[in-house]
């Protein structure tokens, strides 16, 4: 499963869309509504699939 669709399926109803920018330099960054919550750039390491469906849940609306 993708994180995608890891994304989607755990919160389908809670995230009004998703977007994802391929991007080349080893970026790999996590936005909600705007904010940024994971930066690959800034920790220096690819986040677990689970860390960042975290990050998002903290921060979808109830």
């Amino acid at each position: 499963m993708s994180l995608a669709d890891l994304l989607l399926s755990t919160l389908k109803r809670k995230i009004a869309s998703l977007e994802m920018v391929p991007s080349k330099g080893g970026c790999f960054e996590v936005d909600v509504d705007g904010e940024r919550v994971y930066s690959k750039l800034k920790s220096g390491q690819f986040p677990d699939e689970s860390d960042v469906l975290r990050l998002v849940q903290l921060r979808a609306p109830a």
